[in-house]
């Protein structure tokens, strides 16, 4: 039974830098036995090579490097060639067995290192293929990397990142610094612990304590009390996410200082009382008095009395009014002092 492999559709554009002819030609046949229609470039040295990647006409999907040219080899053509940042996978093809050298070139940005006794046709498609999709995923990562630290640097609220374990600041945004008045080394320096007034630390550890068994990805909000570094205290709500921050188990959270609304919702609330206070007087303490001289006016109104009589009368008349007087004093202190909590 013969077995067909089905061949890559892909369009790539695959650049070839290598010297030996007879090698590019062996190259070349491995490549086109697995993909339909390859755009395979040569170059014969590092100075080609060069050109080829700075003309605009084409963006290489992946370079194969041969180690050994006649202008360049070995770590210092590496080096060069990695320079050039070309934003596309380097397969290093070799003749020689090296291992600490092979180890050495990847850590310089080499994707891969083939030797070429050892490449036939799979091994090469397979090394192409798997270095130009892994290249994609690291971009695709990259991006996502700026895309977070470009909305947690220009937010324009203040963020930061600090260590569930150890509470430890471990980054902060331009905004935080702006707004808590310290620099960001003396951020990095302190634990959330630091910015908070020495009464509600147990509130935080509680806190800490209750989210330490979330899962990345879990959510958090809470109001809470901040010290700037001017000592000023202020009143902020939270959102905070789980998430994992260079190895380390964090939480990234938004900060929105609502002191100013928090105060403002104190004095209605300040204002309310007082006001209540004077609807209870005018409904409670004005109408005794108020009854009172009413009452008096009528007997003195209707009644017969005499002067022993009238002159009782008008006394007890007078403390009323005197009664009444101080309560609308009082009052009136009362409605002043709404106005200015206003």
């Amino acid at each position: 039974m013969k077995w067909t492999i089905e061949m890559d559709k892909k369009k790539y554009n695959i650049l070839v830098v290598e010297d030996n002819l007879g090698d590019f030609v062996l190259i070349e046949d491995y490549i086109k036995e697995q993909i339909i229609a390859p755009n395979i470039i040569h170059a014969k040295n590092f100075k080609e090579a060069k050109q080829l990647t700075l003309n605009n006409k084409f963006k290489f999907d992946i370079i194969l490097l041969d180690l050994s040219l006649p202008d360049s080899s070995g770590e210092q053509l590496i080096l060069e060639i990695v320079s050039l940042k070309l934003d596309c996978p380097i397969i290093a093809l070799t003749g020689y067995t090296d291992i600490e050298f092979s180890i050495r070139s990847m850590s310089l940005g080499i994707s891969d290192y083939l030797l070429k006794e050892d490449i036939n046709t799979t091994s090469l498609y397979k090394s192409i293929v798997y270095n130009i999709e892994r290249a994609k995923t690291n971009l695709k990562l990259y991006e996502s990397e700026k895309r977070y630290s470009d909305l947690f640097q220009l937010s324009p609220q203040p963020m930061w990142v600090f260590d569930l374990e150890t509470l430890c600041f471990l980054d902060v945004n331009e905004a935080a610094v702006n707004h808590y008045g310290y620099s960001k080394e003396e951020f990095l320096s302190k634990t959330i612990r630091d910015i908070r007034p020495l009464e509600d630390i147990p509130i935080v550890d509680e806190a800490v304590e209750k989210i330490k068994d979330k899962q990345e990805g879990g959510i958090t909000v809470g109001n809470y009390r901040h010290t700037k570094k001017n000592g000023e205290c202020i009143q902020v709500e939270l959102r905070g996410n789980i998430i994992n921050f260079n190895g380390k188990k964090a939480e990234i959270i938004v900060i929105n200082d609502i002191t100013e609304k928090a105060n403002y919702i104190k004095a209605i609330e300040e204002q309310n009382k007082i006001l209540n206070e004077i609807a209870w007087m005018q409904s409670h303490l004005v109408r005794a008095p108020l009854a009172r001289m009413m009452g008096l006016i009528d007997v003195i109104q209707n009644h017969s009395l005499n002067d022993a009589e009238k002159e009782e009368m008008m006394t007890y008349l007078l403390s009323s009014a005197n009664e009444l007087d101080i309560l609308i004093k009082d009052i009136s202190n009362k409605t002043f002092e709404a106005k200015l909590k206003n």
